[in-house]
């Protein structure tokens, strides 16, 4: 096989691009292992979430408390919002204590988003008739319907479903299955 002249310097030429392309660029690494325009903490010890070339940096340590306190009441809201599942003890439809908080959350962000709808569906375990079950199903969902909007969600953004015994979260009977069949879940739309 015979290559020309132009074949050989056209190899030659690419071989040397790529051999250039994979080398290091030299740049040295700090002792903590970052690039120089890296740093993970800013001087004040607040963290720092961007440090561009223009100097436009988003810092923890320049918001005051009032804004600290502010982000972090929202961080934790949003993060309660994520509890979208509600347990019920055995043939109650009474609302746990410790969902309350959760609720409240879920009934703000709805107050502050009026375009945002949400389904709750009522769901009980095996035990009992298929038509109590329904029924007891509609409750749960009714008496989170009214916490809601008494916390100030719109009674318009509220659906309630009961799916009874039908959907179960976890085949089974047990009182371990039992238990996590026996609630309302928030589904967002």
């Amino acid at each position: 096989m015979k290559f020309s002249v132009q074949s050989k310097a056209f190899a030659m030429l690419l071989s040397v691009g790529l051999v250039a392309g994979c080398s290091s660029t030299g740049d040295t690494m700090d002792e903590e292992g970052y690039g120089s325009d890296v740093a993970p903490l800013d001087q004040d010890g607040g963290s720092t979430v961007y440090s561009g070339a223009d100097g436009d940096d988003v810092s923890s340590s320049g918001l005051s408390d009032d804004q600290r306190q502010a982000a972090q009441q929202q961080a934790e809201q949003e993060a309660l919002r994520n509890i979208t599942v509600f347990y019920f003890d055995f043939d109650t439809s009474e609302i746990k204590q410790e969902a309350r908080d959760v609720l409240v959350a879920h009934a703000r962000y709805l107050a502050d988003n009026p375009r945002q709808n949400v389904r709750i569906e009522g769901h009980t375990d095996e035990r009992g008739t298929k038509e109590y079950n329904l029924a007891l199903g509609e409750r749960r969902a009714s008496a989170i319907q009214r916490f809601l909007i008494v916390n100030g969600a719109s009674r318009g953004q509220l659906e309630t479903i009961s799916y009874g015994e039908e959907k179960p979260a976890v085949r089974g009977s047990s009182e371990s299955a039992w238990a996590q069949n026996r609630r309302v879940e928030l589904v967002f739309q």
